[in-house]
């Protein structure tokens, strides 16, 4: 008995010595290590990314009516795969691949021959992870910029709109400014500094929504027989707030994973997005104060957002200390543009204009300000450093090219669209809701669908308020 036990202890033994054994002799060499790390973190930080949608969703759900809430989620699940197979098939090589100036012109459907990803897509040479991380974490952002584009127009826009601008925006308008700033085009070549998008994602879906919402016209409601307006408040803050922390979190995968590699700056640029995030939501609440003596939930979660749109830009060439106050900034200018787009007849239920748009240029602005000559990896430190104007000027630049560029082609194809098919519901179905007339579905059929069934239809009003626009268009 005591041989048999001491040779199954010893058989044993042999088992597991043999895989690591293997093991040693097949050991990755540091660089593989590296690279698997690299890649991982890429993933995940894509993850978070693509998991911002989730925040668009509940977002722009709490701040509409219980009777459109169904095709907010419609729009964020149509639009999320329009982005994804349009930036997969020709986004991703304008943006990336190697071209001109202007645009990329190779990697179409990500049809790259063996051992050419550096030379086919330039633009993203400098990181090594494998192109599909690449496209993953990208693909993400695109996705990001496009939902900004409805925040304004949410509760009176059809549906075709969103398909059609979709598919324009992610395969061609997004691809052209992102290939500017970060594919070597011509701002990439000035030294812009944008690190994760203040410009490319966020400015860019701001502008776009601009261009549809003047089009678009106000929610019907939305002003009095004055011209003055009226607070249409959403249905649900718990839920919007809700969405402003899965947006929050995501900003780390958008910030710091825009370093595309497992690095110690990774930990510095989460530090800079949360201290920015928490000054903004500080600086909004207090601009509420000051303006209505209240302390406004939705313009503190609006305020938070500003302040990470502004970060964006900056996060990885500034200190801490500037990057609260570039968030508390952010987040008074967020708050005093709301109120004076609000005033001359601008609707932006979700506060889009006011947090992306604003938020991205003073992001971008604030660059050229606060870079500090260590962490100016690309361009030139900032003039409170000793840079003098040139960053400033270049970002700028970056700014009044990219932004309008975005503005006046989306302007273009809105107008086209308003044009044939229109781009605005009926005023019936618009105060009964698009959840019924779009989707045949009620978000709470419980509440909505009884109101509906009676007649009632959650109307506001029984007839068209000044400043609205009539018809289909």
């Amino acid at each position: 008995m005591r041989r048999l036990t001491i040779f199954m202890l010893t058989t044993m033994m042999l088992m597991l010595a043999v895989p690591a054994l293997a093991f040693a002799q097949d050991a990755p060499s540091t660089a593989e290590l590296s690279l698997a790390m690299d890649t991982m973190w890429v993933v995940i930080a894509a993850v978070l990314v693509l998991f911002m949608q989730a925040g668009f969703a509940m977002l722009e759900v709490g701040f509409s009516s219980m009777k459109n809430v169904g095709s907010v989620v419609a729009k964020i699940l149509v639009n999320l795969s329009i982005a994804a197979l349009l930036f997969w098939a020709v986004g991703f090589a304008i943006t990336f691949g190697t071209g001109n100036a202007i645009f990329g012109t190779q990697g179409w459907f990500l049809a790259v021959p063996a051992g050419q990803v550096n030379e086919v897509y330039a633009g993203l040479s400098w990181t090594q992870v494998p192109l599909s991380a690449k496209f993953l974490f990208q693909v993400a952002f695109c996705a990001v910029s496009l939902a900004i584009v409805w925040g304004t127009m949410l509760e009176r826009t059809k549906f075709a709109v969103y398909v059609i601008f979709a598919v324009v925006f992610a395969g061609l308008l997004y691809p052209l400014v992102g290939h500017w700033i970060w594919g070597g085009g011509w701002l990439t070549e000035l030294g812009m500094q944008d690190f994760a998008g203040s410009t490319v994602v966020h400015l860019s879906g701001a502008m776009a929504a601009l261009a549809g919402t003047l089009l678009l016209g106000p929610r019907l409601g939305k002003y009095d027989d004055e011209g003055r307006p009226v607070t249409i408040p959403g249905h649900n803050m718990p839920l919007a707030v809700l969405g402003v922390l899965i947006l929050w979190v995501g900003w780390y995968g958008f910030n710091a994973g825009s370093t595309m590699a497992a690095s110690t700056q990774v930990a510095d640029i989460a530090l800079t997005t949360t201290l920015a995030a928490a000054a903004g939501v500080l600086g909004a609440m207090s601009m509420s104060y000051m303006y209505r003596k209240n302390i406004d939930v939705g313009m503190g979660g609006n305020g938070a957002i500003a302040a990470l749109v502004a970060i964006t830009a900056p996060c990885a060439f500034v200190a801490p200390w500037a990057s609260i106050v570039i968030g508390f900034i952010a987040g008074v200018i967020m708050y005093a543009t709301l109120v004076f787009v609000d005033r001359i007849g601008v609707d932006d239920p979700l506060g889009a204009i006011a947090a992306h748009g604003m938020g991205g240029i003073w992001g971008t602005l604030s660059a050229g300000l606060f870079t500090t000559p260590e962490l100016a990896a690309i361009g030139r430190p900032g003039l409170f450093y000793g840079g003098g104007f040139y960053q400033l000027g270049i970002q700028a630049l970056g700014i009044v090219a990219s932004g309008g560029f975005i503005f006046l082609a989306s302007l273009a194809v809105f107008a086209v669209l308003k044009a044939t098919i229109g781009i605005r519901v009926k005023p019936d179905q618009e105060l009964d809701g698009l959840d019924i007339h779009e989707h045949g579905v009620f978000g709470y059929p419980d509440l909505v669908a009884t109101d509906y069934q009676n007649g009632n239809g959650h109307r506001r009003t029984s007839k068209p308020v000044k400043g609205a626009t009539e018809g289909t268009a």
